[in-house]
């Protein structure tokens, strides 16, 4: 063990002068910082601890290494275009127009299954690889469609569509200063597309909003709602109901049977009625302050980035 915590240290000692000298997105630092605190959780150590370091850095010891090894073979077949015969690139089309297919029919596993093949045929195509980047992001695969559009945008450089489904899956992983980067790229290869500006600007927006301690996710004000007084009116109604009191008091103590053993679950009929209690809280709310509503609803909507343009497969 003591050894795992000395390799342990040597990793954070590189990954703090990484955070302190590898000139790094803000993005890109906070996952270190993430791993840096996971490393030293799991394996008890620190900076701290400065008995656990090497004589050497393990950036020291991996030159070292390196300069040991045998030059690397060059593998030029992955470096050169690769021109695919007249037959493999019309069955590439067609697997690709029924990955679109299963794309329409919203079965996304099935289109990257196609897509797969069309690029194993024709792996110079960046459409191939920018669709199934976009049927990735259909399954939350985002980190699949970052790699795919990463290989579409190599293929080719000017292609907007990449661009901007890179935007939506790094806007997805909330590596928002990245999203806005790739976002500009698409407008400037396509400044009259509607979506890339749209989704900038709502990226740019969540990127300004501070973070509330109240707030929810995707800059949810609610704070602001908990401070309307329509909805704290409506809210207390609703906890004074005694049908509510009752049901919460039989949930906390273990259900509506006095015999009930404190603290277990409560019974489909508790859970039930307490739906139908929200139900009934969230009728009211339409009904006494439907301006409320649509204002809760538009700012869901326009803190959502959009891919509507984006579903059209090439």
């Amino acid at each position: 063990m003591a050894d795992k915590k000395r390799l342990a240290y040597s990793i954070i000692q590189f990954l703090q002068d990484q955070l302190q000298n590898g000139g790094l997105s803000p993005d890109a630092q906070e996952s270190l910082e993430v791993a840096i605190q996971c490393l030293e959780t799991a394996f008890g150590v620190s900076m701290d601890d400065r008995g656990l370091a090497l004589s050497r850095t393990l950036s020291e010891i991996f030159e070292a290494a390196a300069a040991q090894e045998p030059e690397p073979e060059q593998n030029t077949t992955n470096s050169e275009p690769v021109t695919p015969s007249e037959e493999d690139a019309a069955e590439a089309e067609k697997l690709k127009a029924e990955g679109n297919e299963q794309m329409k029919a919203e079965n996304f596993e099935s289109a990257i299954s196609y897509y797969g093949k069309a690029i194993e045929l024709n792996p110079s195509n960046a459409v191939y690889y920018c669709n199934r980047a976009a049927a990735y992001s259909k399954l939350g695969n985002y980190a699949g469609a970052v790699r795919d559009c990463e290989r579409a945008i190599n293929i080719d450089p000017k292609y907007s569509k990449a661009y901007g489904r890179m935007g939506l899956a790094l806007s997805s992983l909330n590596k928002l200063s990245d999203a806005v980067v790739y976002y500009r790229k698409a407008l400037e290869l396509d400044p009259d597309n509607e979506t890339y500006k749209s989704n900038l600007k709502v990226t740019e927006q969540k990127m300004k909003e501070a973070p509330s301690p109240t707030g929810g996710t995707g800059g949810f004000d609610l704070a602001g709602l908990l401070n309307n007084p329509g909805f704290m009116s409506m809210a207390s109604n609703l906890m004074n109901n005694p049908q509510v009191q009752q049901l919460m008091s039989g949930m906390i103590s273990g259900g509506h049977n006095p015999m009930a053993t404190p603290g277990t679950s409560p019974s489909p009929n508790d859970l039930a009625s307490l739906i139908q209690a929200g139900q009934q809280f969230a009728q009211q709310m339409q009904q006494q302050n439907p301006e409320l509503i649509e204002q809760l609803r538009s700012q869901i909507r326009s803190r959502t980035p959009s891919a509507s343009n984006e579903e059209q497969q090439e």
